[in-house]
């Protein structure tokens, strides 16, 4: 797939005031400082996509971009908040749980993991409550650059021996560097084939 065009849209703190769910649609979200603004940069070709589109407070929104006018890139917020207070966590926490158990047109999470650190229990456990619920994910490694290749491959073996522990079949799992401009190919492929069966709802 070849991206021609890519638009922010709307953000919203609620689920239901996202756009109309006729298209199919892909969330990206991970732990603060993942590098999923540049992830997303890279996937779309644009160097400031997420970030020139979102002021001062949208980083805490669901944030909807429209993709060659066929699908939706969803920039989610962050989860394992450490820095904010109990009430604006569960605030977030409720916002991104809503929508990622009720968007109709969702058809798959992709979950951010820095490369460079073991599996964390805050990310296991997010996987986790995807999996109980139903919510097909994939694995998006990134920072692949800060690492030596024959890490990259120790840290990806060690991750899915992990993710064996809790899952009889392991998602799919992407290596990525958005420094290096690697790993977007398999991403876009697999929401590509994803676009081809997906039923527009009635």
């Amino acid at each position: 797939m070849k991206i021609l065009e890519a638009k922010y849209v709307m953000s919203n703190s609620d689920y239901m005031k996202c756009p109309e769910p006729n298209i199919p649609e892909y969330a990206f979200i991970g732990r603060s400082n993942v590098g999923k603004s540049s992830l997303i940069n890279m996937l779309t070709g644009k160097k400031a996509l997420a970030k020139t589109s979102q002021q001062p407070g949208k980083t805490q929104l669901i944030n909807h971009f429209i993709i060659n006018n066929i699908w939706y890139l969803v920039d989610l917020p962050g989860y394992g908040y450490a820095k904010v207070s109990k009430v604006e966590r569960e605030k977030w926490e409720k916002m991104i749980h809503d929508y990622l158990h009720y968007r109709e047109n969702l058809v798959c999470t992709f979950v951010l993991v820095d490369i460079r650190h073991k599996a964390l229990a805050a990310d296991l456990e997010f996987m986790l409550s995807l999996g109980e619920a139903g919510i097909p994910f994939h694995i998006v490694f990134t920072k692949a650059d800060k690492l030596k290749p024959y890490q990259v491959e120790q840290q990806v073996e060690a991750y899915s021996q992990k993710l064996a522990e809790l899952w009889e079949e392991i998602p799919p799992l992407f290596v990525t560097s958005a420094e290096k401009h690697q790993g977007s190919e398999g991403i876009l492929q697999a929401i590509e084939s994803y676009n081809t069966t997906f039923q527009k709802l009635e």
